[in-house]
């Protein structure tokens, strides 16, 4: 059952749409992040769930209770939604104690004291920030700032969490640790997220499903598993992990790649719509392409990089670039070497 509901959500600013009829349900205790391209409309959507942008249309539920709705003209204001929010700049107060900041927005809604106390050091125990409680966030590192941002979000006890590219500000080390300690959160507290980023892994380590968008339009919510692996069209193949597009010229029998007359191989045959139209676009990811030794799509090995456990290559079919990505542990071919190329699960699109 639905937690948070967006019904027919839209916002314009001027001539622009940023959001054109979404709908979504987030059921209560999952993570959604969302991903796109910047204005495609996902902060957006999280300013109007939050409250800090109204509706052009729609509405907008949580718990089975109206926070907004164009039709009903009702809009209910940010600091009345009892959400927690973390943003990408840490947000902390450097003439605060640790303590303080997480206690802020509890002292804002008047509190009992010892009910302030309770509160703020259960987050601050959760957020493993207790032995720095008395001490200045400036005392902290990048990671630690956030996670007094994450502490303050949590000593409301929310009902749901928004998180607008938390973790970009940090460096790779602490943006991973900060990814399993949200996950371990979310698992304790059982609070819904709507989570912000463009960072693909960072989505799919985190989310219990995408959304993707583009120009304010939903092109395919999912799993992690789903969007990745069986994407809804070019766009979502394209936008999520590495890709490679290359453009067909196509007939009954075999195709034209950079030049080169190839032959079907295995399961490469393209959609008979295509055909008959004489060209599609050959997209593939590069885990997904295998070397071989006799058939396949014959081309020769251009660059070849070490990555640490991948060997990224680069093969020329004809002057069209194939980038293949294999384990090192795989030995492949060097550079110069003539190979075949199978495509493991190749989709087709139209062409351009």
């Amino acid at each position: 059952m639905a937690y948070i509901e967006l019904r027919q959500v839209s916002k314009r600013f001027g001539d622009v749409t940023a959001v054109d009829r979404l709908d979504l349900d987030i059921a209560e205790g999952e993570c959604v992040a969302m991903l796109g391209p910047s204005g495609c409309g996902k902060t957006t959507t999280l300013r109007m769930v939050a409250g800090f942008e109204d509706l052009d249309d729609g509405e907008i539920r949580v718990g089975g209770k109206l926070l907004s709705s164009k039709r009903e003209k009702f809009y209910l204001p940010p600091e009345q939604r009892n959400f927690g929010m973390v943003f990408q700049a840490f947000a902390v107060w450097p003439h605060l104690s640790v303590f303080e900041n997480v206690a802020f927005p509890l002292r804002v809604r008047k509190l009992p004291k010892t009910e302030i106390i309770a509160r703020t050091e259960e987050a601050l125990k959760h957020t493993n920030l207790l032995s720095a409680a008395r001490g200045s966030p400036d005392d902290l590192s990048g990671g630690g700032k956030q996670r007094v941002a994450l502490a303050r979000a949590l000593a409301i006890r929310p009902d749901v969490m928004l998180l607008d590219e938390p973790l970009s500000s940090l460096d790779p080390h602490f943006r991973e640790e900060m990814r399993f300690e949200i996950k371990d959160l979310q698992r304790r507290f059982g609070f819904s997220i709507l989570y912000v980023t463009h960072d693909q892994s960072e989505a799919m380590a985190l989310s219990d499903r995408i959304l993707i968008m583009r120009a304010g339009v939903v092109q395919q919510i999912g799993t992690p598993l789903e969007v990745y692996g069986s994407p809804a069209n070019r766009f979502v193949f394209e936008f999520i992990g590495l890709s490679c597009f290359l453009q067909a010229g196509l007939t009954s029998s075999g195709m034209q790649i950079g030049g080169m007359n190839c032959a079907w191989p295995g399961a490469l045959a393209p959609p008979g719509a295509l055909v008959a139209a004489g060209t599609g676009i050959l997209a593939a990811r590069p885990t997904e392409i295998d070397f071989v030794g006799e058939g396949g799509v014959r081309g020769t090995v251009a660059r070849k990089a070490y990555l640490g456990e991948t060997i990224d290559y680069r093969v020329l079919v004809g002057d069209a670039e194939v980038r293949v990505q294999k384990t090192r542990r795989v030995p492949g071919p060097a550079i110069g070497d003539s190979c075949g190329l199978n495509f493991v699960r190749p989709q087709w699109y139209p062409a351009d």
